[in-house]
């Protein structure tokens, strides 16, 4: 069996000119095959479902992750895999939390979207949909290459938590700078298996958790930042965590107010991450004082994870858990191949 479930959320890859009014519309994934024949070709089911209403990815909730992976495991003993499409200025969001909430999970759950239309001349959207596909079809004695969520994007197969968007116009929108690719496309599809992660034990029931805290919020540490600023962003109402993104290796001003304020926060029971705001490398707050200091006032080390999946991993563990120091144990977990504490 390796038939294939595909989900349409919105985005700009299901979008086709209207020949009449020459507005973009969406196509009827319904007749996936009529659009895009060369699906014809494979030796297996392709079905779609489609949202109603479809999401804009700049509207993406937390809800939104739910409904995606109750519908995911309402269909999970009839598919092989599950292809989403999506649009890309969230898609590393939605990665990121599907990861977390699917526990178990063996199939491969492979989401990709595009920059151009799938109808417009020149699209990336074709190869994309395609290709996506036929990797959450792909088998190996039996078992699926790749059983994790994932994004495929210009020939490239990212862990879906390692991504982040770095282009708004460029086909190769998406960046993964601390992990390599799951596999590439070309005349084959070369399955880079020393990267992909394998169940230690297959047969486990997949199970969802769909209990998400957003109680979170993002500081991008600057030159000249204030401390009225500092203040209103860490006292806000039923504030749980905060990801702090420093420069570097997780350094930050060493202004006494600056850790002064911090401190509070922490002493509080407001959980602090360090995540480096480069886009490849990762935090040692003991390389240089600047992070040690950080680390002597509670802030904890988000490592080389992505701001994305930093934000995930946080709604996950803040919903399942109301103990920051039970949340703190956990972050030092590596629950989905988020990250690496070497």
């Amino acid at each position: 069996m390796n038939n294939i479930l595909v989900i349409y959320t919105g985005g700009t890859i299901g979008m086709k000119h209207n020949p009449e009014t020459g507005v973009l519309e969406p196509f009827n994934f319904d007749q996936i095959r009529e659009e895009v024949p060369v699906l014809k070709k494979f030796g297996f089911t392709i079905d779609t479902v489609s949202f109603d209403p479809l999401i804009d990815s700049s509207d993406v909730q937390p809800d939104f992750w739910v409904k995606l992976c109750r519908i995911i495991a309402d269909n999970y003993g009839k598919y092989a895999g599950f292809v989403i499409l999506h649009g890309t200025d969230t898609m590393s969001y939605t990665a990121s939390a599907l990861s977390f909430m699917l526990e178990n999970l063996e199939k491969p759950v492979v989401l990709t979207g595009s920059q151009l239309p799938i109808g417009m001349i020149r699209t990336d959207g074709m190869e994309n949909l395609v290709s996506a596909i036929e990797i959450a079809a792909s088998q190996h004695d039996g078992r699926p290459c790749v059983p994790e969520v994932c994004v495929f994007f210009e020939s490239k197969l990212f862990r879906g938590n390692r991504i982040t968007k770095d282009s708004a116009e460029q086909f190769r929108a998406f960046h993964s700078g601390n992990y390599p690719p799951l596999a590439e496309t070309g005349i084959h599809i070369k399955f880079n298996t020393g990267a992909i992660h394998y169940p230690e034990q297959w047969g486990k029931p997949l199970q969802i958790h769909t209990q998400l805290d957003t109680a979170v919020g993002i500081l991008k540490i600057f030159p000249g930042i204030s401390r009225p600023f500092m203040e209103s962003v860490l006292q806000a109402d039923k504030l749980r965590a905060v990801v702090l993104e420093t420069y570097g290796s997780g350094n930050a001003p060493t202004a006494p107010w600056f850790l002064d304020t911090l401190k509070a926060a922490a002493q509080r029971g407001l959980i602090l991450v360090n995540i480096t705001q480069c886009r490849t490398g990762s935090v040692n707050m003991e390389e240089y004082a600047t992070g040690l200091s950080l680390k002597k006032i509670g802030v904890i080390s988000g490592y080389d994870m992505t701001t994305e999946a930093a934000i995930a991993k946080l709604f996950f563990l803040i919903g399942q858990h109301k103990d920051s120091q039970d949340i703190k144990r956990l972050w030092q977990k590596n629950i989905s191949g988020e990250v690496n504490f070497g």
